[in-house]
């Protein structure tokens, strides 16, 4: 069993997992590949690798094997879940469930409703980002049994978070899914503007902070100092304040 086996093997079998990632990074496999390369690193009971839909605000799962009831936990509430924000910090290296405060598991709806009824004692959610600070989406992985410390595994899923985020995203078509949240096609985008920085140009009308559009838009707060760069110097505009008021003029905004 993965938990009894040498740290040298657990490694080869890391190296198996980021060679079915990228080939899945490819398309000339699956993701479901990946979930089976994985179990080879750590057994599991369930796993699945969902990505985020920005545009929808939610997940959707690309490959896994969680019960139904799980599944639409994870791709239509798991983000709005008390856990969430802790083990969606870019400098994180994933949330195990044994290293989660009991008050905050209890807090969880995803805890008590999905997880312990399965019967869940360990595992793992590991948020995925791509390497220009996007989130992408995420990886979960549960079991019925306690893993045993230390545990290697811990160290591999983090290692392996670049590959299943580039994965992840090759999957998830973040271009086009931005495109349609800005509206127009790329050749008439206002200000000559991308289209997550039309996104950002959005936030800023409704007054909220680096950290607040990061949150909403799954980024990092430097992520989002480097995109109102943008946008203030393709407009020429001195400050937020006069971008937000030039989005309002093109009748650009977003939800509060």
């Amino acid at each position: 069993m993965a938990a009894e086996r040498s740290v040298t093997e657990i490694l080869d079998a890391a190296v198996g997992v980021r060679e079915a990632a990228r080939s899945a990074s490819a398309g000339t496999t699956g993701l479901d590949a990946v979930l089976a390369a994985l179990s080879e690193v750590m057994e599991y009971e369930h796993a699945s690798l969902a990505r985020w839909d920005p545009l929808r605000r939610c997940h959707t799962t690309l490959a896994g094997s969680y019960p139904d009831d799980a599944t639409a936990y994870i791709e239509t509430r798991l983000h709005r879940d008390p856990v969430f924000p802790v083990l969606r910090s870019p400098a994180r290296g994933g949330l195990w469930l044994g290293d989660v405060p009991g008050r905050l598991l209890e807090a969880s709806p995803g805890f008590r409703e999905v997880l312990r009824p399965l019967g869940i004692e360990d595992g793992v959610a590991q948020c995925l980002f791509a390497v220009d600070g996007r989130y992408v989406g995420m990886l979960n992985v549960s079991t019925r049994r306690p893993r045993c410390a230390p545990d290697p595994a811990r160290a591999v899923v983090t290692l392996l978070s670049e590959a299943l985020a580039a994965a992840v995203a090759s999957h998830a078509g973040p271009r086009s899914e931005e495109a349609a949240a800005a509206g127009p096609g790329a050749a008439t985008r206002p200000g000559g503007l991308s289209p997550r920085e039309l996104q950002v140009l959005a936030e800023l009308t409704a007054g909220r902070t680096n950290r607040e559009i990061a949150e909403r838009l799954y980024v990092t707060p430097r992520t989002v100092g480097t995109h109102i760069e943008h946008i203030l110097a393709k407009l020429d505009l001195p400050n937020r304040a006069a971008a937000a008021a030039r989005a309002a003029a093109w009748g650009i905004g977003c939800s509060r």
